[in-house]
């Protein structure tokens, strides 16, 4: 939990830039107006973690999921958030899908490149074997040679 009651806000430079956003340009907002916004938030934030904990609880877990957040707001009677709740979400898990996609291939790529790398050298390996018995048969041979003479 927080030490202090300052560690349960928001940080101040996402505050100012969903601020920003909602707003239209031109308009500004005092300093003390970015705090009592920035307060109101923490104390959703930690409102709806609140309901959505106990849904969890209610279900036997200990982690939060997006199905408690869920429920969580409609016991809140904020269900006019659930629509754009489910679009961020789905939005998330398509990117997630997406990033988990592109590793993948990466890591196939990287394999296969290092799967052919390795042939190289195993190639290269076999190569100079041959090579290295040919010089010492070529030196044996000699040697035979020698000892008919």
């Amino acid at each position: 939990m927080a030490e202090r009651p300052e560690d349960l806000n928001l940080p101040n430079a996402v505050i100012t830039r969903i601020i920003k956003e909602a707003l239209p340009d031109g308009v500004n907002v005092s300093k003390e107006a970015r705090r009592a916004i920035s307060q109101a938030a923490s104390v959703f934030v930690l409102y709806a973690t609140s309901c959505a904990n106990s849904f969890a609880m209610k279900a036997k877990r200990k982690t939060l999921n997006a199905g408690d957040v869920m429920s969580a707001m409609e016991e809140m009677e904020f269900e006019r958030f659930l629509p754009p709740l489910r679009e961020a979400l789905e939005a998330y898990k398509k990117g997630q899908k997406g990033k988990k996609e592109a590793s993948e291939l990466k890591k196939k790529d990287k394999d296969k490149k290092n799967g052919t790398e390795e042939n190289d050298k195993s190639r290269e390996e076999e190569e100079e074997e041959e090579e290295h018995m040919e010089e010492e048969d070529g030196e044996n041979e000699g040697e035979e040679e020698d000892v008919e003479n």
